[in-house]
């Protein structure tokens, strides 16, 4: 799939990683139409993680983005994080670009997901 390093790894979410107060899921929509997602779960009481951020190609470049990372972090807040991670891969550039302008910093691999080969950190406000 024009992965760094290889092909892609399907990896299905386990969904109860994603429901109160262990994690979230949230749909974007524009006029009731779905045009994104993400998820949050727990990796720790104080740490959690953001997943499966996606939005349609149409609405990219809109603030669809930083909308729905911003409405992510706040729950991971509500449900007692000190600080968030994320996982993506050097091909996926604006996403990179999102978490940097959103002031995530680049850190080690806090994981071993074989699609990642970008890692990042940010402190939330408390």
């Amino acid at each position: 799939m024009g992965f760094v390093g290889g092909d892609y790894v399907v990896n299905f979410p386990v969904p109860e990683r994603f429901v109160p107060p262990v994690g979230d899921f949230v749909v974007a929509r524009e006029n009731g139409i779905a045009v994104g997602c993400g998820g949050i779960r727990s990796l720790s009481p104080s740490r959690f993680e953001v997943k499966h951020l996606y939005l349609r190609p149409e609405t990219r470049g809109r603030g669809w983005g930083k909308q729905l990372l911003a409405a992510l972090e706040s729950r991971a807040a509500a449900f007692g994080a000190t600080e968030v991670v994320l996982d993506t891969n050097a091909t996926l550039e604006a996403a990179g670009g999102l978490y940097r302008v959103s002031g995530y910093s680049s850190i080690e691999p806090y994981n071993d997901n074989p699609n990642a080969t970008n890692w990042y950190w940010k402190a939330l406000a408390s």
